[in-house]
C-alpha cells in the first residue's frame, strides 16, 4: 500500500481547501489522472494521481484545509512499487507565470513535490512523528482559548483537530478548574432577562475568502499602514468605458514617477526591491469573494489590450478557471472600493508589496476651474502604502503622477 501525501503546489504554500474529489474508494486509477481539485491562493487546480492502481481510501471531503505534506489519499498498487525518482522528474513542473499552464491542471508533478511513504512501522512509531494536525484557524482559536493542541486527540479525518475539538478541550478544562460563587439573583429573577436572541446565520470562511483572512491577517500585523488621498478631474475623458485601463495607465505613470511604490519589501532583510515592470495586481469582487490577479507588464499594454485583459480575467475570477500563476507576482494593487457611494478609504495591500490605489465612486462636485466655479466629474482616489520603506512625500509624487495622467482627455 502507497500513501500519496499534499504535495507543494507552488511557492512555499502550506495548505489547500479540497474542492471535488474526481475518484473514490475502490477506483481504478491511472498515473497523472486527475485525482482531486484543490483550492490555493484562490487558484483552483487539479492534483493528478501519482501511480497506476486501486484506491483505497481518500482523506478529506470538499471544503476540509489539508496541510502540506498530509494524506490525500491511499493506493494499492501492482507490485507495490511507487514511481522511480528519474520517471517522475522527468515530468514537467507546473509553470509560475500563468502564461503556458492549461487552466487549473497543476500536471505531473515532479518527484520532489510528490511524498509518497509505505505504510510500514509500528503504530507507535507513527505517532511519535506525526505533528499536530489542524488549520490555521484552528490554531489560533487554540491560542485564544489556552488550549495545548497537543493533548488533544482530533475527530477530524486522519486525525485533525477540529475547532469542536478546541472548544470541547476548553469547556472540560473549564468545568475541571473551580467556580466562582453563583451570583445572588440571576437576570431572570430580577426581571432583566434581557431580548431572546434570535438564530444567526453561520458561514464557513472558505476559498478566496479564507484567503482572504490569511492575506488581511497579515497585511494587520506585518504593515505599517498609511494613506494619502487626492481627486482626480476627469471631466474631460473621451471614452468612459476605459475607466480601469485608464486607471492602470495612470498608476504606471506613477510607478516611473516614484518607483519605490512599485515593488516588494522584505522586513528580514530590510530590502526595498523596485520592479523596472509594472505588474498590476487587480483586486475583483467574485460570486466566491475578493480575488487579487496579476497584469503582467501593464506599462506595455495599450488601453485595447488592459480592456481585453481586464475582461478576460474577470470572467476566469467568477468562473475560478484563473491560473495559478495568474494570482501571483504582482509588484502593486488596484482595487474599486465604489460599491454604493463609497468615496475614500484605506485599502489594505498583501505584504510583500508596498502599495494599493483605491477608487472611489467618480461624481460631479461644485470646483474651481482657473478662477471660475464649475461643475466637474471627480474621482477620489486612496492611496495606502507601507510606511517603513515609503515616504509620505514617495507617495504623494506616485499619487500626483497618477491624478496627473487621468487628467488627460485621452
Amino acid at each position: 500500500m502507497r500513501e500519496f501525501k499534499l504535495p507543494d503546489l507552488g511557492e512555499g504554500l502550506t495548505e489547500a481547501e479540497i474542492v471535488e474529489w474526481h475518484v473514490a474508494a475502490n477506483d481504478e486509477i491511472k498515473l497523472n489522472q486527475p485525482l482531486v481539485s484543490v483550492e490555493t491562493d484562490k487558484a483552483v487546480v487539479e492534483v493528478p494521481s501519482p501511480v497506476t492502481g486501486r484506491v483505497i481510501s481518500v482523506h478529506g471531503e470538499a471544503g476540509d484545509v489539508i496541510p502540506v505534506g498530509d494524506v490525500l489519499a491511499r493506493f494499492d498498487v501492482p507490485g507495490g512499487d511507487a514511481p522511480s525518482s528519474e520517471d517522475a522528474s522527468s515530468s514537467p513542473a507546473p509553470q509560475a507565470d500563468g502564461k503556458d499552464e492549461a487552466p487549473g491542471v497543476v500536471g505531473e508533478l515532479p518527484a520532489s513535490a510528490m511524498v509518497m511513504s509505505d505504510t510500514t512501522g509500528s503504530a507507535a512509531a507513527v505517532r511519535g512523528k506525526q505533528r499536530v494536525k489542524a488549520a490555521p484557524s484552528v490554531r489560533a482559536l487554540a491560542r485564544e482559548l489556552g488550549v495545548d493542541l497537543t493533548l488533544i486527540e482530533g475527530s477530524g479525518p486522519g486525525g485533525r483537530i477540529t475547532a469542536r475539538d478546541v472548544a470541547g478541550a476548553a469547556e472540560a478544562a473549564r468545568d475541571a478548574t473551580p467556580s466562582s460563587p453563583a451570583p445572588t439573583a440571576s437576570r431572570a429573577q430580577t426581571g432583566d432577562a434581557g431580548p431572546t436572541p434570535t438564530s444567526a446565520t453561520e458561514e464557513k470562511l472558505t476559498g478566496p475568502r479564507r484567503a482572504m483572512f490569511h492575506s488581511m491577517t497579515a497585511s494587520h500585523s506585518e504593515v505599517a499602514l498609511c494613506t494619502v488621498m487626492d481627486d482626480a478631474d476627469i471631466h474631460d475623458w473621451e471614452s468612459p468605458r476605459d475607466f480601469t485601463p485608464r486607471l492602470i495607465r495612470a498608476m504606471v505613470a506613477g510607478a516611473r514617477a516614484e518607483p519605490r511604490l512599485n515593488g516588494t519589501f522584505s522586513a528580514g532583510t530590510g530590502m526595498l526591491s523596485m520592479s523596472e515592470d509594472v505588474h498590476m495586481g487587480l483586486a475583483m469582487e467574485t460570486p466566491h469573494g475578493l480575488i487579487v490577479a496579476t497584469i503582467f507588464n501593464a506599462g506595455g499594454l495599450s488601453l485595447d489590450e488592459l480592456r481585453d485583459e481586464v475582461a478576460r480575467l474577470k470572467k476566469a475570477g467568477a468562473d475560478r478557471t484563473l491560473k495559478p500563476g495568474e494570482v501571483r507576482g504582482y509588484t502593486i494593487t488596484l482595487s474599486n472600493i465604489a460599491g454604493g457611494s463609497s468615496r475614500y478609504a484605506t485599502p489594505l495591500m498583501v505584504p510583500p508589496t508596498v502599495g494599493i490605489l483605491g477608487s472611489g465612486a467618480a461624481r460631479e462636485e461644485v470646483v474651481a476651474v482657473n478662477g471660475e466655479i464649475a461643475i466637474r466629474r471627480v474621482l477620489p482616489l486612496s492611496l495606502t502604502f507601507d510606511h517603513r520603506c515609503v515616504a509620505g512625500a514617495d507617495a504623494s509624487r506616485f499619487l500626483g503622477a497618477v491624478v496627473a495622467d487621468l487628467k488627460l482627455a485621452s
